[in-house]
């Protein structure tokens, strides 16, 4: 959503909008949808560049599921009553019962896709095939305007427009991460060295190498493994997997453990210090980047089945490794050069394909934003400043007019490892409604968690917790 559009675009004719949204995830759908039950409506308009809503393609795996249950849609977390939660797109197609007896809390990640689509084609005011090029204040309307490049089918610009927005949220998601030493390699036609989020559209040349190499130890990597250790004959399954952490972990799935995806933790975390924040965040990795625990089951089932007539599969998991560097050998094959963190020792390992399972980092907003890089202020890291309503902290020439600039799934800094989690969408949609309505059309809860994450001033800047302390007694203080 950053290239230069061809010239200027022409004036706005429309009316300025009360929100204009930059792309088109479950996140800023959630909020679209939302934003259309309010009683008193809003002049909203969603854009995005792709022709139409696709939620991570290449990792619909036949059989992957959601690792958040099925109330986690995009409404009903913030109101159950929605026309567009996942049951009214279950009825719609005649499918409540078939649901009900099959007494899924997780769904399919294919029918989360499903569901979302169906929400996207009927929703209006959304608009696929424009790609939003910049967001620049306007001081003398008070407005931020929004330049947009509208595409044709074959992804060409087509025409320029502009539009006004009283206030604006971004929501571009998150781009794949290609660590350095192997975006040569990536880059490279003769070899299949692809992202995992490419995997379904790559699955067949994949499959047709000898030796495959699996890099990354998350849910993806995991679930990319399992489904080539399926493929491949027995004895000959020709797999690798490597992972630099210390082990092929499961994600932390406790009930109190979840209780770090609530609004009562985001509220803790955002009240940290920025130094205790960013400390944290690393930490907290096996909140969200283990592996669930019915998915390392099926791996070791697999395995195990290959064993029952004697011998092992040929397949290798090795955590705690990184790779250093890495090159072609020839024009079909790689060489990655491994070091193992514990040991100290480092080896070479040729395969004929590579799948990079190597998660993803927030997509750069630096071109699209130029025009309010004087308004944003930003931390002791230049990362933005979001306040605890979502919004990005700006020149008070900005927000004395009115006017907000949201985000969504950008504020892991600031927000913690809630942000990009779809339990939150409804939440964090509702929150941001609030804030810009200034009416709390969707009431949300005072508490959310049964732990109560500080205390002392921590909990006094939060008048939900205040109010919770004055029901039950007043705290004390111990010293020691």
């Amino acid at each position: 959503m950053s290239a230069t559009p061809p010239s200027a675009p022409p004036p706005a004719t429309e009316e300025p909008r009360d929100l204009v949204g930059v792309g088109i995830g479950p996140f800023n759908l959630s909020l679209a949808a939302l934003a259309h039950g309010l009683p008193e409506p809003l002049s909203t308009a969603f854009y995005d560049q792709r022709p139409a809503f696709h939620w991570h393609p290449g990792l619909l795996i036949d059989g992957a599921t959601l690792q958040v249950p099925f109330l986690a849609d995009l409404v009903t977390l913030a109101d159950p009553a929605s026309p567009w939660s996942f049951l009214s797109y279950l009825r719609s197609i005649d499918r409540l019962f078939p649901f009900y007896f099959a007494e899924r809390f997780h769904i399919r990640r294919a029918e989360y896709d499903a569901y979302c689509r169906w929400v996207s084609e009927n929703l209006p005011g959304l608009h696929f095939g424009h790609q939003v090029d910049a967001v620049r204040w306007n001081g003398e309307r008070a407005l931020f305007e929004v330049d947009f490049t509208q595409l044709d089918a074959e992804g060409e610009a087509d025409a320029l427009g502009r539009t006004y927005a009283k206030n604006v949220v971004l929501g571009v998601g998150t781009t794949p991460y290609v660590p350095e030493p192997l975006k040569p390699l990536a880059e490279a036609p003769t070899v299949p060295v692809v992202h995992s989020a490419d995997y379904l559209k790559e699955r067949e040349r994949l499959l047709a190498a000898e030796h495959i190499t699996v890099i990354g130890s998350g849910q993806s990597g995991a679930e990319v493994f399992l489904d080539l250790l399926k493929a491949r004959p027995a004895g000959r399954e020709k797999l690798h997997w490597l992972a630099r952490t210390e082990a092929f972990a499961p994600m932390e799935y406790s009930k109190l453990g979840l209780e770090h995806f609530t609004p009562d933790y985001t509220r803790y975390f955002h009240g940290l210090p920025e130094s205790v924040r960013d400390r944290l965040v690393p930490q907290q990795w096996q909140l969200h980047k283990g592996i669930d625990a019915d998915t390392i089951a099926a791996i070791h089932d697999e395995l195990y089945q290959r064993t029952l007539h004697g011998g092992w599969p040929d397949a290798t998991l090795t955590p705690g490794v990184s790779v250093r560097t890495a090159g072609r050998v020839a024009t079909t094959k790689v060489e990655l050069h491994l070091e193992h963190l514990q040991q100290g020792t480092r080896s070479r390992l040729t395969t004929d394909a590579v799948v990079l399972a190597t998660g993803y980092r927030e997509r750069p907003l630096g071109q699209m934003l130029a025009g309010l890089d004087p308004y944003i202020r930003r931390d002791a890291s230049e990362r933005p400043r979001i306040d605890a309503q979502h919004r990005l902290v700006l020149d008070p020439s900005v927000t004395g007019a009115g006017s907000n600039v949201y985000v969504q799934n950008a504020e892991r800094h600031t927000h913690g490892v809630g942000a990009p989690d779809l339990g939150l969408a409804a939440w964090r949609a509702a929150q941001i409604l609030n804030s810009l309505t200034e009416k709390n059309p969707y009431p949300l809860p005072a508490r959310t968690a049964f732990t109560t994450f500080g205390i002392g001033a921590q909990d006094a800047n939060d008048p939900h917790k205040a109010d919770a302390r004055q029901q039950r007694g007043t705290l004390v203080r111990l010293k020691g």
